[in-house]
């Protein structure tokens, strides 16, 4: 049976939509590479999901699984609650001076590390 090591984040104050467009490069890759790729990503997600994947690491070495041999076996981006504020109303384009609330989002991320079994 595979040893895995996991790490979660909850309520990272952005878009799930926004997070899931810099972990889909990540799906795969060994550990180290995707937090060297993570540290080179201009889009603010990069910085949350490059904490979760070190702690993920970190939670792999406690476990006393080889460090090194570790690749994403499953990484996702869930919508968290959203933030509705009280004060939060803007009118909205076309909307013949209706008004709609400004939503703010929020995100759970997962990540999952298995360790690569070489053949």
């Amino acid at each position: 049976m595979l040893e895995t090591a996991q790490a979660k984040a909850k309520h990272i104050p952005m878009s799930a939509l926004k997070v899931r467009r810099v972990i889909d490069a990540l799906r795969g890759m060994a550990a180290h590479d995707a937090m060297d790729a993570l540290s080179m990503m201009p889009h603010a997600a990069a910085v949350p999901v490059r904490k979760l994947i070190r702690s993920a690491v970190a939670n792999a070495d406690e476990l006393g699984l080889d460090v090194n041999s570790l690749y994403i076996a499953k990484i996702v981006a869930d919508e968290g609650p959203g933030v509705m504020p009280g004060k939060g109303w803007r009118a909205r384009w076309g909307s013949r001076g209706r008004y709609r609330p400004i939503r703010k989002r929020s995100s759970h991320i997962t990540v999952v590390l298995e360790e690569r079994l070489d053949s």
